[in-house]
Formats: structure tokens, sequence, C-alpha cells
């Protein structure tokens, strides 16, 4: 019986694994960072495109009214000319109305879409909550103009109008449910804006609240924690900056929702404090009356372009300067 030691084998040669592939792999390295470098840089140049063509074509209303008083103006009466600005332009009813029925829709649909999340994570069993998971991501993609016919057919006389009728004989003696009531208005445009936004934001803190990790709540069951406790004390602090965004998505895209509030706030370039009356929001105001419009009134409508752009970047501004203070505090960085 032979006790010799096999022979190791021979060392390969470290030039056989120089291969085409790995040539191309390294040329495939900058190319893929040049196509993504483009493809950024044409999102930056579309947007500067559009942003130059928009003030470009609205500058004789600025030129005219001041930026200033064209967001503070109360008045709005078209001219006929095509060649100068003759009429009065104020934009700020239509921007008190964006931002009242904005603002309504958010208030209503985050707290839902918090109390919906937490259902179908934690709470629902899982026969519920995958279908229920799957109608939340189902309504997320109905078109804006169903939310408006179903709303001013069948939830308006059915629903919201009893609704209103009882608030303003409890709080009729309050400014903001002052009468009279007109069906269509602030507060019903904002109920149903609330009810298009909730599936997007469902659907999104549900999956901020899905991957926090399991560790950490069976930590503090171990000590004793109830299960209010774990997900007020543990995952809702850690799932903020994703709530955070996921609200402020739902609010870029009340800002500028336009058929279905069109359809639901009445129409009216006046404005006021009480919820139950009517107005325009910036994008209603723009595709009702720019069919018809004027060249003159085109170019102040261009200008409520301006003033809805300018809003909907401060919104996304600040939402992304939150999102990063809170990841800074809580460590949720990647989100």
């Amino acid at each position: 019986m032979s006790t010799e030691a096999p022979e190791a084998p021979a060392p390969e040669d470290p030039r056989r694994g120089t291969t085409l592939r790995s040539s191309k792999g390294r040329m495939a390295d900058p190319l893929f960072k040049w196509a993504v470098a483009s493809c950024g840089t044409i999102v930056l140049v579309i947007l500067a495109l559009m942003v130059l063509r928009t003030t470009t074509e609205a500058w004789p209303v600025f030129a005219k009214e001041g930026f200033f008083g064209f967001l503070t103006g109360e008045q709005w009466q078209s001219g006929n000319s095509r060649s100068e600005i003759t009429g009065t332009y104020g934009a700020w009813p239509f921007i008190y109305g964006t931002l009242v029925t904005a603002t309504i829709a958010i208030v209503i649909a985050l707290p839902l879409a918090i109390m919906v999340s937490f259902y179908l994570t934690h709470m629902a069993p899982r026969r519920i909550a995958k279908p229920l998971s799957y109608t939340v991501e189902l309504l997320a993609a109905v078109p804006s103009v169903i939310f408006g016919l179903w709303g001013l057919h069948w939830f308006l006389p059915n629903v919201l109008r009893p609704f209103f009728e009882f608030l303003e004989g409890v709080l009729g003696w309050f400014f903001l449910f002052e009468g009279p009531i007109r069906g269509v208005g602030y507060l019903s445009a904002g109920i149903v804006l609330a009810i298009m936004i909730l599936p997007i934001m469902t659907a999104i803190i549900r999956e901020v609240i899905a991957v926090h990790p399991v560790e950490q709540r069976m930590a503090a069951y171990a000590l004793g924690s109830t299960r209010w406790e774990v997900l007020r004390n543990v995952v809702l602090p850690a799932s903020f900056s994703g709530i955070v965004a996921a609200a402020m998505l739902g609010l870029g895209r009340a800002l500028g929702e336009t058929i279905a509030v069109l359809m639901l706030i009445g129409g009216s370039q006046s404005w006021g404090a009480s919820l139950f009356g009517t107005g325009s929001s910036m994008a209603s105001h723009i595709a009702a009356t720019f069919g018809e419009a004027t060249p003159e009134s085109r170019t102040a409508l261009m200008a409520i372009g301006v003033a809805l752009f300018l809003v909907t970047m401060i919104v996304n501004i600040l939402a992304r300067v939150i999102v990063w203070r809170l990841g800074r505090m809580t460590g949720d960085a990647a989100v």
C-alpha cells in the first residue's frame, strides 16, 4: 500500500482568466455609468425646458400684475387682446382652492392610511390581508375621472349632502361650517380627493411598516409591551420618515388633481372661509377654461401653470428635506 501523498494540482495560469467576458465587463461599467448619467441629465433638461417655456409664455402677465401681485390678486377678468395684456388677473382664489382641498384630503387620508397599513401588516389574518392588499393596489390604478363621476352622481347626494346638513346643524355657528349647503364645494372635493390618494399612501406606508425588523418587535414583547405599545412606541417612530414621504406624495397628487376636483369644487372664481363654499383650484380652472380661452387668457392660464408648478416644487423640496432630517434622527436613511 502506497503512502505517498497525491501531487498537488498545478496552479492555473492567471493570464488564462483574462477572457473576452472580463474585458467586456470593464467596458460595460463606464458605458452603464454614462447611460445612467445621461438619463438623469435628460430629466433635468426636460424640467428646465418646461420651467423656461411656461415662464416665458406667462411673462407678460407677470410683468403687468407683478409676480406677487398675480399670486395675491383676487380678481380674474379676462381680456380679448391678441398682442397685449388688458385684463385683470389674480390667482389667489385658485391657489386658495388648491391648498384647501389638498389640506382636507391629507388630513382625512393620512390617519386612515396609517390605520389600514397597521391592520394589514400586524392585525389582519393572512387570508384577509392578501386580498385587501391587492384591493388597495387596484384602487390606486383607478382613473381620477371615475372617482369624479362616482363622487358627483352617487357619493355626494347619498352620503355627503346628509353629512353636510348634519355638520351645518351642529357646527353652523363656526365660520368653517357656515351655510348655505350647495353640495359641491371645497369639502366635497377634498373628501373625494382623500379617497383618491388613500390607496397610494396606504400601499407605501404598508411597505415601510412591513420591512420593520421583527427582532425589535419581539424584544418589545419580551419586555412586556402590549401590541398597542409596540405599534405606537416601536414601529411607528421607526417608520415615521416613510410615512412622511407617503403623505407628501399623496399631497402632491392632491395639489395637481384636475378632473375630479373640476366636477366637485363648483367652478366659482370667488373664495371664502366656509368649507361648504364653492371655488376653483388652479388645475381645475385651467382645464375648465383653456379650450375656449382667448390668446390673452391663455397667457394668464400659463401663469397659473407656473404658480402650480412652483407650489408643487416647494412641496416636493420640503418633503425631501423632512424625510432627510427624520432619516438622520431615526437612522432610516434608506427611505
